[in-house]
């Protein structure tokens, strides 16, 4: 199994053009093989923070760290990275073999290869049966389905997720919560994950970060006190209630606390 990547942010400052002021001061360690979930209200820097250890935005203060090597987009770094956005971006002339395998064709993988891996990561999303079709002719949830599978076809070591299933209805987005849980259980990579949905991030995570109104800052880091293995069932129990209980309220002291 390849471990995941540490993740170490060290007094983190970011400022948009016209001067607001999106992160200031923050610090942020995440272990190898760790499932962290992000919240905070709309607009305090969470999208900011994932582009920064993505490499794609550059702080103008303090440091981002992939295991101990600054985050830019060097290839070794970006062979072991994934993001997944809110919108599943496919290629609308590819099916979804094809979109799937993308990836693998940008690095130069031979064509045999690659069509087997693809396979084999949309067999792992459920998604077998829909191999050769097109994205116009997928609901949004199989779209996400092609989108998660897209990410995971190169075995990241870091896997990046902005709101994927923000626009899915509420039994999809749980059913794909369970399988995006399951992948993280089998392969172990490091997984930071945006969501407003407080459910969805006591869930799916070990950890919770709750981040104040913008300027961002930590409101709360909280370990998910919940079992390993997680079945939907799990949502309806006190145990589940008091985990979100306890973020909820998080999330109310951020608000009150930060500065628009």
């Amino acid at each position: 199994m390849v471990p995941g990547r540490a993740v170490t942010l060290s007094r983190i400052q970011k400022t948009f053009p016209g001067g607001v002021q999106a992160i200031a001061g923050l610090d942020l360690h995440v272990a190898p093989g760790e499932f962290v979930a992000l919240l905070g209200p709309s607009g305090c820097g969470k999208s900011t923070l994932l582009r920064l250890v993505a490499g794609l935005d550059q702080p103008e203060g303090g440091q981002v760290l992939i295991d101990g090597q600054p985050a830019r987009l060097q290839s070794g770094q970006r062979q072991g990275l994934a993001f997944v956005f809110q919108d599943a971006h496919l290629l609308p002339w590819r099916d979804v073999l094809a979109n799937v395998a993308l990836p693998l064709e940008l690095m130069g993988v031979a064509a045999g290869p690659r069509r087997k891996a693809a396979g084999l990561a949309v067999e792992q999303v459920g998604l077998s049966d829909a191999m050769h079709r097109y994205p116009a002719q997928l609901s949004g949830g199989m779209r996400m389905r092609v989108s998660l599978a897209r990410a995971m076809v190169t075995n990241p070591q870091l896997l990046l997720l902005d709101e994927p299933f923000a626009a899915l209805d509420e039994i999809t987005r749980q059913g794909l919560d369970e399988q995006l849980r399951g992948l993280w259980l089998e392969r172990r990579m490091t997984i930071l994950f945006v969501t407003h949905a407080i459910a969805e991030a006591a869930f799916l995570a070990q950890r919770a970060l709750v981040l104040t109104r913008r300027p961002a800052r930590v409101v709360l880091d909280h370990t998910i006190d919940l079992p390993l293995q997680r079945s939907g069932s799990l949502r309806g129990t006190p145990q589940f209630a008091a985990q979100t209980a306890q973020l909820y309220e998080a999330l109310q002291r951020g608000d009150r606390d930060g500065t628009a």
